[in-house]
């Protein structure tokens, strides 16, 4: 057996788990970061990079962003197009007032395959973390210092102070340690697949939503690729899955060949490759996502936006807040679920907020005539499209969203103070 210490082990080299790792070791801490897989590897995703993802890099090292933008892995994301049940597009940018020349876009579109291997090429800059490629946890163990990691396989075991959990909804660890039962209404089920040909995408590349009727508290989505690809699938709760009954190949299949917004766009279309199936925990409950010596990252915390599925950012948001934790348990020496607590504290009054309102939206969102109602209001009113591109960055004005008192205002012509 290979024994391996250290004072931070990271499980999962997504995003998440990369995130901390590079956090951790521009704070000068080593740490050792494994994933079963060998890179580059698929990842089925919806593969969007939100404006979380770029700040955080941005923050962390401008010449990293600058090396991603350099690779032409990614189409660059201008907005998002919500397209209501009766077939309007609402098309809202990033920014109020953005250019579409800007030297950065504020969001990006890459399959994971090329972005996952870009940050493990990050990884592999900085000496003070250790990389192992295609090690599996098969097995924990608590120990008096914290936690032992084994895989037989590869004769490798490792001991750790502090371990930090990204590997994923289907994490293990989550379910067997940490306790975090899969709960079918607070959990969805996607599928994925890649197409080329797909027409009519706005010129500024907005990703698209569709909240379609059949689909409903679900979605649709299609995002750009580069070369003229695109990532098109569809997401719905687990627990309407499983009430109706849905095949959610067979509703894709049947989506792109007979609904009248996506006939015409999917006609001349090829699939590239398989269309597949993964999971999403969704953070619209609250969760316990640290205890004694670890924490939970990403997915394997239940982080997915309810509304958007939105992963990438939370969890690379939550590697860096896992970072700053681990910082602190270092300095201190306190690895108690006491302390780990302050964690569980940030991610929620960071991320937590954010989704709770998107569950708020969600469950709005499964009425198709309240939606197609908003909708019209919204697409005829140039000054409600205004407030809501700004809610992008001002949380403060997007929690108004959910409430009927917002919309009233904004029908009456009320001011909306808004940052500029």
């Amino acid at each position: 057996m290979k024994y391996i210490n250290s004072k931070v082990c990271i499980v999962g080299a997504g995003p998440g788990g990369v995130a901390a790792a590079l956090k951790l070791s521009y704070d000068g801490i080593p740490s050792v970061l494994l994933d079963k897989s060998v890179f580059p590897r698929d990842k089925v995703c919806g593969d969007a990079i939100s404006g979380k993802v770029t700040t955080l890099l941005n923050r962390l090292d401008p010449a990293i962003l600058e090396r991603f933008q350099a690779t032409g892995a990614q189409i660059d994301v201008w907005g998002i197009r919500f397209v209501a049940p009766n077939g309007k597009p609402l098309d809202i940018p990033f920014h109020p007032n953005y250019i579409r020349n800007e030297r950065a876009a504020p969001g990006y579109v890459a399959k994971r395959w090329d972005f996952d291997q870009f940050l493990i090429e990050e990884v592999k800059r900085r000496p003070d973390i250790k990389l192992l490629e295609g090690v599996a946890a098969a097995h924990y163990e608590q120990i008096p210092r914290g936690w032992r990691i084994t895989d037989e396989a590869r004769h490798i075991i490792i001991e750790t102070d502090l371990l930090i959990v990204a590997d994923g909804a289907h994490s293990s660890f989550s379910r067997k340690h940490a306790g975090l039962v899969k709960d079918d209404s607070h959990y969805a089920a996607a599928i994925r697949a890649y197409y080329t040909n797909v027409s009519g995408f706005s010129t500024d590349n907005f990703i698209e939503l569709h909240f379609l009727k059949p689909l409903l508290p679900g979605y649709f989505w299609v995002f750009p690729l580069p070369g003229g690809n695109a990532n098109v699938g569809l997401g719905i709760r687990s627990d309407v899955v499983k009430r109706r009954r849905i095949n959610l190949s067979k509703t894709l299949d049947e989506l792109l060949a007979d609904y009248p917004t996506l006939r015409e766009r999917f006609q001349h279309a090829s699939r590239v490759g398989e269309a597949k199936g993964y999971g999403l925990p969704l953070g619209s409950k609250s969760r316990p996502i640290s205890g004694r010596h670890y924490m939970l990252v990403g997915d394997a915390a239940s982080l997915v936006d309810p509304l958007t599925g939105e992963g990438i950012g939370n969890a690379f948001y939550s590697g860096f807040i896992a970072a700053d934790q681990a910082k602190a348990c270092l300095e201190t020496g306190d690895f108690s679920p006491e302390f780990l607590k302050a964690y569980d504290q940030r991610v929620a009054r960071v991320l937590g907020s954010e989704m709770k309102l998107s569950y708020r939206l969600q469950r709005i969102m499964t009425k198709a005539p309240l939606v197609n109602i908003v909708a019209n209001i919204i697409t005829g009113n140039p000054r409600i499209r205004y407030v809501l591109s700004a809610m992008y960055n001002d949380f403060n004005l997007r929690e108004q969203l959910a409430k009927p008192l917002f919309w009233w205002n904004m029908w009456r012509g009320k001011k909306i103070d808004i940052e500029q």
